[in-house]
């Protein structure tokens, strides 16, 4: 694959995917079925492609690698320009190896507008790949962007009763973020001279007062999408009224934008704005755990839990990136992967039941482990990767935030500490109402275990758990040198700009 446009590939071969469903023609049952088999033959091709990626990448190499560079827009500067580092390598694979998994978990869930509702995931696929690869800042928004419009739809027209309340929620929080990052866009670029990102990092210095307002729109948006407190409200509704593949996405991958956006734009761009308000960062991410933690102990609708959850574990994530450690960073980059693969996992099994029993009320289950022994180990498995447990994924990311945070702050880090142990009570709370007790409700009687789909939904999902939860190097050695670089050149910038502060004076 060396000298392959590999990047291109893996971003659009969804897209060609998505183009040759629409062309499909026929009876009914014959397009769904062609439908469904497209789209999983596709997304499994853009995984297999984006598995080059990791196999041609140098962990020893702090920059781009397998850039690809062309002319755009040459009268404005802007080129198509993509690239991966040990950041955004991950999250690229994460996007690849989550579609095909939330397609199949789709396959007999989704009978209306098939063609549609599979077009809408591989576009998807497309704009978050093409995101994380892309450094130009131009491209890069137009692809942070086209996320929303088919999770808009997915929401809107697959999801529950209030979908469209929820859909529209959604995309307004998600847009008006996005609206002040556009303006913030714009001022780089008149300011820059370029929107090429790397270029801005090494070779262009905002002036102080600048930054900080630079710094707060891109915050805007990277924070609804996280999402931090108090701007998460609209993800509970969203959450509950997506069918389960969209809640997958949501939590997996959409979340995953803010806190990279906070690494790739925030921190590198603005060093000055990064060290003054990374306190405001740290209290609002304290807030999230603990009173979002709270908030899942009283809710009864599964979904609504663990979405409230999520808010909770995106906060050790804040926490973790800006304490500008390398065990923060690491972990909090380390803690999103973790959490794309636990909370899409959990968000499935509640899929699982919702598919056999068509509620999401906790007080609806209890006995489950009678009648579903297979779905009562992996739900096991998940929730304890949920809080924390060593030797599973969610272990390594929160303890590394955490040693990170102490090494910064101990409030804080004491403060975040207690996050844990309120998660391990809401997790464990659900699980023991849902799994064990005695099977009285005649309903969950007959229930069905897990069919051999599910199975194969599931196992790669499990075994990743296990994988990062034993042996985390390997995830954490691609990323090593990409996060010194982040944080020495973070360093290096802010001491520059203090020197010429104490110099004017």
């Amino acid at each position: 694959m060396v000298g392959w446009p590999i990047l291109s590939l893996t971003t659009f071969v969804p897209l060609i995917g998505a183009v040759f469903i629409f062309l499909i023609r026929g009876e009914r049952d014959v397009v769904i079925q062609n439908a469904r088999n497209v789209a999983l033959w596709t997304s499994l091709v853009t995984f297999l492609v984006s598995v080059f990626i990791y196999v041609n990448f140098d962990p020893t190499v702090a920059g781009f690698q397998m850039v690809e560079k062309g002319d755009w827009i040459p009268g404005l500067g802007v080129s198509y320009h993509m690239g991966v580092d040990g950041i955004s390598m991950w999250f690229v694979l994460l996007s690849t190896l989550l579609t095909p998994l939330c397609i199949l978990a789709s396959w007999d869930v989704v009978r209306e507008r098939v063609k549609e509702y599979m077009i809408a995931f591989l576009v998807l696929e497309t704009m978050m790949v093409g995101m994380f690869c892309a450094l130009d800042l131009v491209l890069f928004y137009l692809f942070f962007e086209g996320v929303l419009i088919p999770m808009f739809l997915i929401i809107g027209v697959w999801g529950g009763p209030r979908r469209v309340y929820a859909a529209f929620k959604f995309f307004l929080y998600t847009l008006l973020g996005s609206v002040l990052m556009l303006v913030a866009v714009l001022a780089v670029y008149w300011v820059g001279g370029t929107t090429d990102i790397p270029r801005i990092i090494d070779t262009v210095a905002f002036p102080a007062g600048m930054q900080t307002w630079l710094w707060l729109a891109f915050f805007a948006s990277f924070a609804v999408k996280v999402p931090m407190w108090p701007v998460h409200t609209w993800l509970p509704d969203a959450h509950v009224e997506a069918p389960t593949a969209g809640s997958v996405i949501l939590a997996g991958v959409l979340l995953k934008m803010g806190g990279y956006g906070f690494l790739r734009f925030s921190i590198p761009m603005f060093p000055e704005a990064t060290a003054d308000l990374a306190p405001l960062v740290f209290a609002l991410s304290v807030v999230a755990i603990i009173y979002t933690s709270l908030v899942a102990l009283a809710q009864e609708d599964m979904k609504k839990l663990i979405a409230y959850s999520s808010v909770a574990h995106m906060g050790f994530v804040t926490i973790g990136m800006f304490t500008l450690t390398t065990q923060g960073v690491e972990g909090s980059i380390f803690q999103m992967l973790s959490h794309g693969i636990v909370s899409a996992a959990l968000f499935l099994c509640v899929g699982v039941l919702y598919d056999r029993v068509h509620s999401r009320e906790i007080a609806r289950y209890g006995g489950l482990v009678h009648v579903m022994p297979a779905f009562a180990v992996v739900f096991m498995v998940m929730t304890l990767a949920a809080v924390g447990l060593p030797g599973l994924s969610g272990f390594v990311g929160e303890f590394l935030t955490l040693v990170g945070a102490f090494q910064v702050n101990t409030w804080v880090a004491t403060l975040a500490t207690t996050g844990i142990i309120l998660g391990a009570a809401y997790m464990f709370w659900l699980y023991r109402r849902v799994i064990f007790g005695k099977l009285v409700k005649a309903e969950l009687r007959s229930l069905p275990d897990l069919t051999p789909r599910e199975f194969l939904v599931f196992a790669p999902l499990v075994v990743l758990v296990f994988w990062m939860g034993v042996y985390p190097a390997t995830f954490l050695e691609p990323m090593a040198a990409s996060v010194a670089k982040l944080i020495g050149d973070y360093e290096s910038a802010l001491a520059a700009a203090r020197s010429v502060a104490v110099a004017a004076q």
